[in-house]
């Protein structure tokens, strides 16, 4: 007679999973709660458009950034902080909205991002960022 009590509870037997998917769900809405969305910070660039050519009587500030990662605005060595300066004094004598930035394939990103905030820094700028031909 015990045999047939012990083999009718083993057919009983079966494991919940109840109380296991509540709180498989119960984490699944803490991590979507608690998960913050974080925008990054960046600059948007505008590629020109290949059928359109600018025209050729237009003058363009210059700037770009050797190897070395040395500064150049209009081919003449100039320091960073200098820049708004420099291209201030070139809209005194010419008018332009272009600004083309050249920096060298071995330049350090953190000096072309410095070039960019300082050529930021002056209003009503269009930057193009072309790669550096010596």
């Amino acid at each position: 007679m015990k045999k047939s009590r012990l083999g009718n509870n083993q057919e009983n037997s079966e494991v919940d999973m109840t109380p296991m998917l509540d709180i498989v769900f119960i984490l699944l809405i803490f991590f979507i709660v608690t998960t913050s969305f974080v925008k990054e910070q960046g600059f948007l660039l505008n590629k020109p458009d290949q059928t359109k050519s600018s025209p050729s009587d237009s003058t363009n500030i210059s700037i770009h950034i050797d190897e070395n990662n040395t500064v150049f605005f209009n081919n003449k060595a100039v320091d960073v902080s200098r820049i708004p300066a420099r291209i201030e004094n070139f809209l005194a004598n010419q008018s332009t909205e272009n600004v083309i930035l050249s920096p060298h394939v071995k330049t350090n990103y953190n000096k072309v991002v410095q070039v960019l905030d300082q050529i930021k820094l002056v209003s009503g700028l269009t930057v193009s960022i072309s790669t550096y031909k010596p």
